[in-house]
């Protein structure tokens, strides 16, 4: 079996740890089981079919992407269900989903799920559509964006998503619900910016309540829910209930998919599953680098940059060190004290080192560093080794 530090393998390298990629796996769905509420993972923080299918394998509704080409590459893996959360404008797009739906393209995606959020973008799909056999057209879902003031993409008010919606049907194009995403509302997990996300996912909730007589079958509700899946839960998946006291039948969607590796910065300070009663994410992710340079008292600049790690949230931690033998061989890891990453460059970090650990760190020896926000981590790699311990259990490709 292949180790991290075979010859073939060269640094900086990316790792998942086996063990931890399984325990956020089950976790995650055994907390959305207790609460009631569907998922489908936002895959475009690791674009690995592999990976996928161990996400699939524990029973989700389908797969969740971000952009066009991502939906494409997802059908190759062989996806059947799929959650393009954003608009799809590009008539060329369309004109492709139209014919997967059909059972042209290379997979046999059965349904589909898309955003709108304006009267344009609405008919640039109903025009993609048109004159399409009802059962492709019976295959699309169509979910109104609802968006926050200063935000993003989506409808700033509920009366324009009511219209918007009412336009959808007219156009002959299936309804199934609302959506949005509740990230811009918080940056963090203070009560109030719970409360601030909490009172969102009730805007949503009516919202949806005001489009349900437009819809056929269960009335969808989706949000993100990486960083606060609990608040999410808990509140769409609150019974709903008309004006007359009736229950409205939903389908509650979550869409969390940096949760596979966790990190050790954003999503490990946000941790909503502990929150939900469910055990603590581990970190699955860990960036290997080699030090360079100890060019002055408490200064080593290791070969980890910006083209190799995250830096849009928080700079990477040091987590350990290794020093190889003469045949490159690593030895025992030592937990690292006192060692931070203070800036990067384009392929170069500087780590500052307090008394305690000055000296401690020499050219040659290897670090291993955690990040923050996977899906920036992992789009700047090829290829994920999948390991327990240092032994190598699978190479997965990353379809970035």
């Amino acid at each position: 079996m292949l180790r991290i530090d075979d010859p073939s393998f060269l640094w900086p390298l990316l790792t998942l740890d086996e063990a931890a990629l399984e325990h956020n796996i089950t976790t995650v769905a055994g907390a959305f089981a207790a609460a009631g509420v569907d998922h489908a993972p936002h895959v475009k923080t690791h674009m690995s079919r592999r990976v996928w299918e161990r996400q699939s394998a524990v029973g989700v509704w389908g797969a969740t992407v971000a952009t066009p080409g991502q939906l494409r590459r997802v059908v190759d893996w062989g996806v059947r269900r799929a959650f393009l959360a954003n608009e799809i404008v590009d008539p060329r797009d369309i004109a492709w989903l139209r014919s997967a739906l059909a059972g042209d393209a290379s997979g046999e995606l059965e349904e589909a799920w898309v955003y709108v959020d304006s009267a344009r973008g609405l008919d640039l799909l109903a025009a993609g559509f048109d004159g399409a056999d009802a059962a492709v057209v019976a295959r699309l879902g169509v979910l109104v964006e609802l968006g926050v003031p200063g935000g993003r993409t989506g409808l700033r008010t509920r009366d324009e998503v009511v219209a918007l919606a009412g336009r959808v049907r007219d156009a002959g194009l299936r309804v199934v619900g609302v959506s949005g995403y509740e990230g811009p509302v918080a940056s963090g997990t203070s009560e109030q910016e719970l409360t601030d996300v909490g009172r969102w996912c009730d805007e949503l909730r009516a919202t949806g309540l005001a489009v349900a007589g437009l819809v056929d079958g269960p009335l969808v509700l989706s949000a993100g829910g990486s960083a606060f899946a609990d608040v999410v839960a808990r509140h769409l998946g609150a019974p709903l209930r008309d004006a007359a006291g009736s229950t409205v039948p939903t389908r509650v969607v979550l869409r969390s998919g940096a949760y596979v590796t966790h990190d050790h910065g954003h999503y490990l300070h946000a941790d909503p599953w502990t929150r939900m009663g469910a055990q603590a994410l581990l970190p699955a992710i860990r960036v290997w680098a080699t030090v360079l340079s100890a060019p002055e008292p408490g200064l080593v600049i290791v070969a980890l940059g910006r083209r190799d790690v995250s830096f849009d949230i928080d700079l990477p931690t040091p987590l350990v060190a290794r020093t190889p033998d003469a045949d490159g061989r690593l030895g025992a890891a030592r937990d690292l004290a006192g060692v931070r990453v203070t800036a990067l460059n384009d392929q170069h970090g500087y780590l500052a080192l307090g008394p305690e650990a000055d000296g401690t760190l020499q050219p040659g020896d290897v670090v291993g560093f955690g990040i923050s926000h996977p899906c920036t981590t992992l789009d700047k790699y090829r290829t994920a080794l999948i390991t327990r311990g240092d032994d190598v259990v699978e190479q997965v490709a990353l379809d970035f």
